[in-house]
């Protein structure tokens, strides 16, 4: 059994759902290069911080870069930073459309593009993007063009690069989540987001993060859409 420390980037990661991933990637004895605009320095030397704009080419350099240089090799990257921005369509205005793209799909495709050769020279390595449900699941209760633009769009680029790269040592996933309880939702309306579920509650963060690991370990999953939605999908 090799005992070389595997690496994992993780965006958007200074709360939420990304923060959690962060602790599960710590849990398991991975390295973890974090990065969001406001990561604060971290004092554990198996945690690297990275600020800046995630959708920003030279965050992406930067990331990568402090990966290889600190730790020597990128075993897995979640693609998880991105914003929501739900409003009727003509309601969206140039600065929301821009917004949403340059964090959902500028970050994706530039960190992305900056690890791929470091993983196909490793001849390993895993892609995870989360995604959402609401990407697939289009409601008069509460229409979010952008995001299905935006992440609709990463899961077809997930199957994209998984069938690419498939006898090339690199896995792609996605994790699609229905409404997650965090920081990012009022909590005086939990009622009216559980109610979008069939399980009638939302989700926590650690569901995600075991989603996300369960993925990890999947050696013989690619091009994977897994949801974690409390039944979203399966009640459309």
């Amino acid at each position: 059994m090799s005992n070389t420390k595997k690496v994992a980037i993780v965006t958007g990661a200074s709360q939420g759902i990304g923060e959690g991933i962060v602790r599960g990637f710590r849990a398991r004895g991975y390295a973890v290069v974090a990065t969001s605009r406001s990561i604060k320095p971290s004092t554990d030397p198996d945690l690297l911080t990275v600020a800046g704009d995630i959708g920003d080419p030279e965050t992406a350099r930067r990331l990568v870069a402090a990966a290889v240089d600190t730790f020597g090799r990128i075993d897995t990257l979640v693609n998880n930073a991105g914003i929501f921005i739900g409003k009727p369509f003509i309601d969206y205005t140039e600065e929301d459309y821009r917004l949403k793209l340059k964090t959902n799909l500028d970050g994706f495709f530039f960190t992305t593009q900056q690890v791929v050769p470091v993983m196909l020279k490793q001849g390993s390595g895993h892609l995870v993007q989360i995604t959402a449900s609401t990407a697939e699941f289009a409601s008069s209760r509460g229409p979010a063009f952008i995001a299905m633009l935006t992440k609709g769009g990463m899961n077809s680029a997930t199957k994209s690069l998984a069938i690419e790269y498939a006898t090339r040592g690199i896995r792609v996933n996605a994790v699609a989540p229905g409404v997650i309880r965090t920081p990012m939702h009022d909590p005086k309306l939990v009622d009216e987001l559980a109610a979008f579920h069939p399980m009638n509650k939302l989700g926590e963060v650690e569901d995600i993060v075991r989603a996300v690991l369960y993925l990890e370990d999947a050696a013989f999953s690619t091009g994977e859409i897994l949801h974690v939605d409390g039944g979203l999908i399966a009640g459309r």
